[in-house]
């Protein structure tokens, strides 16, 4: 008989067989063997019935050299079925077990469902999820080639591409704006997980952001065709424009900042109102009165609790915040994940049976995935990851733009130099948005352990600067960041190195030992950045260091140890209550 059935049986719920297993973080099926029964007065046993299932009878052979004892009369005679809820009696000759403090209804379900962890960031139609591993038929996949992985990893970081089609498809929908859209990157999120777990981003990348679209391939009934690309045109093309897939936009994505994106999770507008009305409504904050006749938003000032269509005009909206561009949008729906991600990891929604299962069937039926985390196996994995992450640690970003020089009339943005770098680069080395207090206190520290003795002032560093991998003009911004703002006047830009290196390293003689360590609590460099070596002669004639800026560079002026987000550049953080303005 199976589990489900020995638990009826046995007057067990279900839900009670499954238990935590502390060492891989999973739920699993403990079935305790029935324990043997003492003999009890009763009916004498019916001659068990020929053929079927469970009607065979049950053979028990004697060792060797032994006489097998005779069955007592009774003895595989159950005690009479209690009624669910009923006391239970002792047998006879036993002493009466304490009772046991059953678990809630909704506790067991929660343990029936496997500790089920919905993660979801939603756009004007972007989600990401976790889900119930029996709902796995409802995802959709869509095969991008070797873009993306063939699997998941648990012990690296991971960048998960989240895109919102503009799509109109769903019933509804169909009144909203351009219903012959073909499906744009509307909206975009790459959400990086750290590699230890305890923070990760959320980047926002503007739909109207100016960037070079690269080649692509695509796959639609077994035939493979290359896309040519675009250059200088809006990002929201890199999908659906000329049959572009999800693929071309990961391609995009990895083109403009150098971040290798691993996945993709893409859905349209039916993911806002389902996943919103599946925990019982969003809470949001206006700091002034909405009336937008375009997204048929209108809410007066103050708390409100959103779900549906309601939910959706309000990410959708454009022209009731800020300076009513895309942008100002983006901010709002950070806001709203942010709620969003509050309400769906709240004891409200996790001990809610009724909830769980609505949000478990609305992400799985919202989303479209590659086939790399399109089993159940790696959607579990996915979600126990995911699920380390404090709220606290979660930051929201957007890459850092400004408006398009080449127009006039301003309607697209181009990225913001060094900032932009600056923050492709803290997402690509794994470095936290978050301060962490403990962290920023052993940086301090160690700069302070680097300079105790240094005689050496920033004005006497000489050094010339060479770039390594970083991305290109970090040599001249380096430069200019340290004359300008470090005080090293002695220090030039001298092109491009030979070859790329993984990490920033500084090269100094043993008599230039002092002023390679004022340059390395500059710039926040490390013990094994020093490297001990040679100088080599400046244009000047004098002997100089050698500073190569490898892939690791953050960005002119940000140190290279810092745990903190650069100067200029927005960010909230998921537990944090914001009204939209």
């Amino acid at each position: 008989m199976d589990a489900q059935g020995r638990g009826r049986a046995d007057d067990i719920d279900p839900a009670d067989q499954w238990v935590l297993n502390p060492t891989t973080g999973e739920y699993e099926l403990r079935l305790t063997p029935s324990a043997p029964q003492s003999a009890v007065p009763g009916p004498r046993r019916s001659a068990p019935r020929s053929g079927g299932a469970g009607g065979a009878t049950r053979n028990r052979s004697a060792a060797p050299g032994r006489t097998a004892p005779a069955e007592a009369p009774g003895r595989d005679v159950p005690p009479p079925r209690r009624r669910r809820g009923a006391p239970e009696e002792p047998l006879p000759g036993r002493r009466s077990r304490r009772p046991v403090k059953k678990k809630s209804r909704a506790k067991k379900v929660v343990l029936w469902t496997g500790g089920v962890m919905a993660f979801v960031l939603v756009g004007t139609a972007g989600a990401a999820y976790l889900y119930l591993k029996h709902l796995e038929g409802n995802v959709t996949t869509e095969d991008v080639g070797n873009v993306a992985d063939d699997g998941f990893s648990k012990d690296e970081a991971f960048n998960i591409l989240i895109i919102g089609t503009d799509k109109r498809t769903g019933a509804g929908n169909e009144g909203y704006g351009d219903k012959g859209s073909v499906g744009h990157a509307d909206t975009n999120i790459l959400l990086h997980v750290s590699k230890d777990r305890t923070n990760a981003t959320a980047m926002s990348i503007p739909r109207d952001l100016i960037v070079d679209v690269p080649d692509c391939e695509v796959t639609e009934d077994d035939t493979t065709k290359v896309i040519p690309g675009t250059q200088n045109k809006r990002f929201n093309t890199s999908l659906g424009q000329y049959g572009r897939n999800p693929g071309c936009t990961m391609k995009t994505v990895e083109e403009l900042t150098g971040i290798d994106v691993n996945h993709f999770a893409m859905a349209d507008f039916d993911a806002v109102k389902t996943l919103t009305s599946a925990v019982g409504g969003v809470e949001v904050c206006l700091a002034k009165n909405v009336n937008d006749p375009d997204s048929h938003l209108n809410l007066s000032a103050g708390k409100h609790t959103i779900e549906g269509e309601e939910a959706l005009a309000f990410v959708r909206t454009r022209h009731s915040f800020g300076n009513q561009g895309d942008l100002d949008r983006i901010k709002v729906q950070q806001q709203f994940m942010s709620s969003l991600m509050r309400k769906m990891t709240s004891g409200d929604t996790l001990t809610s049976p009724t909830k769980l299962i609505k949000l478990a069937n609305a992400a799985t039926k919202a989303l479209t995935v590659d086939k790399g985390i399109g089993k159940a196996s790696t959607l579990k994995d996915v979600a126990l990851e995911l699920k380390k992450v404090p709220m606290k640690n979660i930051a929201f970003t957007t890459v850092p733009v400004k408006d398009n020089p080449a127009e006039v009339v301003k309607a697209t943005v181009v990225p913001l130099e060094p900032n932009a770098s600056q923050v492709f680069n803290m997402i690509k080395s794994d470095t936290s948005f978050t301060a962490v207090k403990a962290k920023e206190k052993k940086e301090k520290a160690a700069v302070a352990a680097r300079l105790k003795g240094t005689k050496s002032d920033a004005s006497e560093v000489r050094v010339r600067i060479l770039n390594g991998g970083a991305p290109g003009g970090s040599a001249q911004e380096e430069l200019t960041y340290l004359q300008t703002e470090a005080g090293v006047s002695k220090s030039e830009n001298a092109g491009n190195a030979e070859k790329s290196l993984a990490k920033t390293t500084l090269e100094y003689a043993p008599d230039q030992a002092d002023q390679a360590r004022r340059l390395a609590a500059i710039m926040g460099l490390s013990g094994s950045a020093m490297k001990p070596g040679e100088s080599v002669t400046n244009s000047q004639g004098l002997p100089t260091m050698t500073l190569t800026l490898g892939e690791d560079f953050k960005g002119a002026g940000v140190k290279m140890n810092s745990s903190a987000a650069p100067a200029n550049v927005d960010k909230t953080t998921a537990n944090e209550v914001k009204c939209a303005s």
